[in-house]
Formats: structure tokens, sequence, C-alpha cells
């Protein structure tokens, strides 16, 4: 019908606004004391560009026809756009660059979506030109500020290791490596149990699901393998991300209660090279992902002309999610903005003066609202929309510039 949004689409009324707007400005407080500048990518981006070199499916990209049979694409997330314009805009830039962006993102629905949505909204930070310890802490410490930041209390971060999880999954057949990677991801034992394989394969697929739960359990049981000096070195540097975050006094990590490490999470995005990992909160619509991000040293190099890359990590916060974890609590706006005045011209011949007395209304702060009466009501017409919208003041203006004023009751 074409009085409705298209399909996946929904519209926000301005309480949804005010919603949106209060956890967006508290984010924003937190990626500006951590030194990070917003950037503003296009909407809009040349299909190869969002698809990272293979890392993010064709399918999952809402195409447009450009000019010159150019194949084009709505953003289906924000990573691949930064990297392009820190790469070809930004090239004389000091590391390491701190981002930060606010943005709607578009991605295809799929058969199975109950809600078809096809539009969202995100918040996150980009952390560019520098690898290594300090940065992942950095980036899981401004990840727990946010969350912090909205009285967020009951959630966890699942952390992992794409790069030693990949390599783990190496010893599988290349003809069912894939089918292998996609049943640890969606957790499907079934499917490992039933995969034409032998049986230390078998046990190899069946370690590799389990190997989730605290810190101490999964070292514990990746002991078992034997793992070659790269992949030693990844988890040690784990270990090390792990041990620095938890000795941490602020940290709601030093509780040790609020980090699982899963070496079995595989993220949707396949430009990951190191740490990925995503929090998980319990609402009442069920357990909610909150947010995900990782390491991704190789995807700057995508598209610089010489291939030269950069290490980057990141994170993208749901910003309806969040809504939904903090949706009970007393902090969020329950309504919108109220008007502090009402300004009320008696006849036609008090219009100037009307004018007038709002706009020196408007300058006494930044932060008053004042309404002008546009005619056509009665005085009983005229209180009962003040205290509709919950109106603080009425301002009855007669022809000579006489005010009366009238405080409403709440």
């Amino acid at each position: 019908m074409v009085y409705q949004p298209p399909t996946g689409a929904r519209d926000l009324l301005p309480l949804d606004v005010a919603q949106k707007r209060w956890i967006e400005e508290r984010l924003q407080q937190a990626f500006h004391q951590w030194g990070y500048h917003r950037i503003i990518t296009s909407t809009l981006e040349r299909l190869d560009t969002l698809m990272a070199g293979g890392a993010i499916q064709r399918s999952t990209v809402l195409q447009l026809q450009g000019l010159d049979e150019e194949e084009l694409g709505l953003r289906p997330e924000l990573t691949a756009s930064i990297a392009r314009t820190v790469v070809t805009r930004m090239a004389e830039a000091t590391y390491p660059l701190r981002l930060y962006y606010n943005a709607n993102i578009f991605r295809r629905a799929q058969e199975t979506s109950h809600t078809r949505q096809q539009e969202f909204y995100q918040a996150g930070v980009e952390l560019l030109g520098s690898g290594g310890l300090l940065a992942d802490a950095e980036t899981l410490l401004l990840l727990m500020d946010c969350l912090q930041s909205l009285g967020l209390d009951q959630w966890s971060i699942v952390l992992g290791e794409a790069g030693l999880t990949r390599s783990l999954l190496s010893v599988f057949p290349a003809t069912i490596q894939a089918t292998v990677r996609q049943a640890i991801a969606t957790l499907d034992r079934l499917a490992l149990e039933t995969l034409p394989m032998s049986q230390e394969l078998r046990d190899r697929a069946l370690l590799l699901l389990d190997l989730r739960g605290t810190p101490a359990e999964v070292f514990q049981k990746i002991s078992s393998l034997d793992l070659n000096s790269t992949q030693q070195t990844a988890l040690d540097n784990l270990k090390s991300l792990i041990d620095l975050l938890q000795n941490i006094s602020h940290s709601p990590l030093a509780t040790r209660h609020s980090l699982v490490l899963d070496l079995s999470l595989i993220q949707t995005l396949d430009y990951y090279t190191g740490i990925v990992f995503e929090v998980v909160s319990d609402t009442p619509n069920g357990r909610q992902v909150l947010g995900q991000g990782g390491r991704y040293d190789q995807l700057l190099g995508l598209y610089h002309p010489q291939g030269e890359t950069a290490p980057g990590i990141g994170f993208a916060l749901q910003i309806e999610q969040l809504y939904q974890a903090i949706a009970l609590t007393n902090q969020i706006p329950q309504h919108i903005s109220t008007s502090d005045w009402l300004v009320v011209p008696a006849n036609p011949q008090a219009y100037t003066a009307a004018i007038a007395h709002a706009q020196q209304l408007r300058t006494t702060s930044d932060t008053v609202r004042v309404e002008l009466d546009l005619g056509g009501r009665t005085p009983a017409e005229i209180h009962d929309y003040a205290q509709h919208r919950r109106i603080a003041a009425i301002a009855w203006i007669s022809p000579d510039g006489t005010t009366k004023i009238e405080r409403m009751t709440k």
C-alpha cells in the first residue's frame, strides 16, 4: 500500500526520536571522553566497497543501479565505509585515528526474519593504525564505559579470537570446512555429529563447539590440543588481554563474572583477524546481542592503491537493542520534551506584539521552548491544549503589548 512505509522500514515518531537521542548523547559523551571524533560517511557506496573483498555477503546488501550501470548499495555496516574513507580521503592523517559514528545501516531481510526489518541504527567506534594489547584493551574498556553510561548492569562480554578459531578449523577438509564453520557458528551439535568425517575430526569439531565458558575453563580445554607456534601466540595474547582487563580495579570484568571466553565465536562479517566480541544482555524479550566488534588488520589494504594496510579494531552498538535493555528503567524519557511557554495573541492586532514577546522569551535560554498560538481557538480550548501538552505557562498578549502570565498547574 502506498500509504505505508516499505517492508522492513519504520518511521520514528517524536518520542522514538527523544529516546534514541537520549541513548546516542550518552554514548557520544563517552566517545568524546576517550578522544574519538565523529565521522559521517556516505549512505550509498559502490558494491565492491561494501563487500569488503568478499567478507560481507552480497545477498545482505540492498542494491541499487547507479549512473552508467554502476553497481551501488546501501551500507550494511560502517567499518568498510570508514576504512575506504580513511585510505582515500585521510591518507595524510597521523595514526592512531580515533573515529566514531551514529548512523543508520541497511541489510536485506532474510526469509527467516519475523520482523522483516531492513533499516537499523548503530553507534560505534573505529581505532585505526594501532595493534597490540593496549589497543584491544582500550576498545573493550570503552565498550564497558558506554554500557555503564546508559545505566546497564546486566550484561556480559563474549570474547573470541577469529584468527585462532579460523586456524583451528583448517584441519578439516576443504569440502566440509564451510559446513563445520557454519555449524559451530550456529551451535548446531547435530550437524557436526552427522557430517561425513572421521571420528578424530568429529571429536575435534565437538571440542571446538564447546570452547565456551570462563577463561580458566576454556584455557583448560584447549590445552588438550597440539597448538602450533602461531596458535599458541594468539592464545597467549588472549590470556594477556584478559589478565589486563581483570586486573583493572574499576573494570566490571575485575569481578570475573562478566566475561565469557568463546573460541567458537564466529562473526557473520569475515574480515576479522584477531579478537572478536559480543556484548549480550538479558531483557524482557529474551537474550539480546547489544553490540559486536573485533580486530581487522587487513581491511584497510583492500582500499589502498598499493595494498598498504594498517591495523584496526572497533565495535558497533545496536540502538534498538540498547533501548529494549533499558526500556523498563525510569531514566530513559517517557514523554517528549514539553514547551515552557504558549504565547497567545488576543486578536489579529496583537500578532506583532505576540511574535516579539515569543522571540524575547527564546533569547532567555538556549533550552527554552516557546510555542505561538496560531489562532482559531477559544480560551477553553487553549487551556485544554496547554494541559494536554503539559505546557508550563501561557502568556496572553494584548494589542498594546500588555502581557498577562498564567502559570499552569501540573
